[in-house]
């Protein structure tokens, strides 16, 4: 029994917070469908359909990932932000080592840049020793 109250009241919770990011700017929303498991900022997720929210208007490089199906998500700071110049919102990897490093979200508004930390881009590397490029999932 308090297995599922606590998964009420993080669902409720969760919601909450996702309820605070829409109140932020509609067009930097994203759903995108992302086939495999990926890292983000060292936090691990598996492959679902996860959306993308900015978390107020006054933080522009704060961003919620969070999928509804797989429970899950990780708030997202990316270190540059500009106006966007594409027609096709989506978000970039960089595979490293069999793990795929989400680096880039490109909303309708703009593209945000998150950074690789170097520690574990070495520790990604450390079995295959190679770099085997990047990849990109597009939006729904």
């Amino acid at each position: 029994m308090k297995k599922y109250f606590i998964r009420i009241l993080t669902g409720v919770i969760g919601l909450a917070a996702f309820g605070a990011g829409t109140k932020a700017q509609s067009h930097d929303q994203l759903i995108v469908n992302i086939p495999y498991e990926f890292v983000v900022l060292g936090k691990t997720l598996p492959s679902g359909t996860y959306r993308v929210n900015r978390v107020s208007d006054s933080n522009v490089n704060h961003l919620i990932l969070s999928s509804f199906e797989n429970r899950t998500g990780a708030m997202v700071i990316s270190t540059e932000w500009e106006d966007a110049r594409i027609d096709q919102p989506g978000v970039t990897f960089q595979e490293i080592g069999g793990q795929h490093f989400l680096r880039k979200i490109e909303t309708a508004a703009h593209v945000f840049t998150i950074s690789l930390p170097k520690s574990a881009a070495l520790e990604a590397m450390k079995p295959s020793q190679g770099f085997t490029g990047s990849g990109t999932s597009s939006a729904k």
